[in-house]
């Protein structure tokens, strides 16, 4: 279940933090709580993504996304997504949650957000959004001219670039594995 209580939690933690650019840096902080954990006692991976959506709503509040996407009926969508997980969140662990957009292109808003324990990085996660309308993907410059951001994109960082380049490869749909020889009998 989507942790509603929590979303609500951010969204009024941050209600009168200061407006951020759409390229600042949002810090929230979470606690990672016991269920959350998987059966190995560390924060379940599929928690960890819904953790990462609450630093972005709160960090789309702050930039101004809401009243924007709420009077033209738009929405968000995650569009892909890539992961690096390097160090275990235990139960109870306080987590420092950095989010920030690091620009875009003509169809993609691109976010890098980080975990933090004890001053540690414990993951870091790249995430291809999208704003969609009922006509299908709203371009990004039509999105940051609504947030009265001028001169288009920041160059966008070459490990990211490079991302965009290998998912372009990947197939869609996927191809089907190939068939598997029968083992001995």
């Amino acid at each position: 279940m989507y942790p509603i209580v929590r979303l609500a939690w951010q969204m009024f933690r941050h209600r009168n933090d200061g407006p951020l650019a759409l390229t600042g840096e949002h810090i929230s902080h979470h606690i990672c709580w016991p269920w959350d954990i998987d059966p190995w006692r560390e924060l379940n991976n599929g928690r960890t993504l819904t953790l990462y959506d609450l630093g972005r709503m709160s960090a789309g509040r702050r930039v101004g996304l809401m009243p924007i996407l709420k009077s033209r009926g738009w929405g968000l969508t995650v569009a892909g997504s890539s992961v690096r997980y390097r160090r275990r969140v235990r139960v109870f662990d306080r987590i420092e949650m950095r989010t920030r957009s690091v620009g875009w292109d003509d169809r993609f808003v691109y976010m890098v957000q980080s975990m933090w324990v004890r001053g540690n990085c414990t993951s870091e996660a790249l995430l291809r959004t999208a704003v969609t309308s009922p006509k299908g993907i709203v371009a990004p410059d039509r999105l940051a001219e609504a947030l009265g951001v001028a001169g288009g994109s920041p160059p966008l960082p070459g490990w990211v670039a490079a991302w965009i380049a290998a998912e372009g490869e990947r197939p869609w749909p996927p191809e089907p594995a190939p068939p598997v020889a029968p083992g001995p009998a």
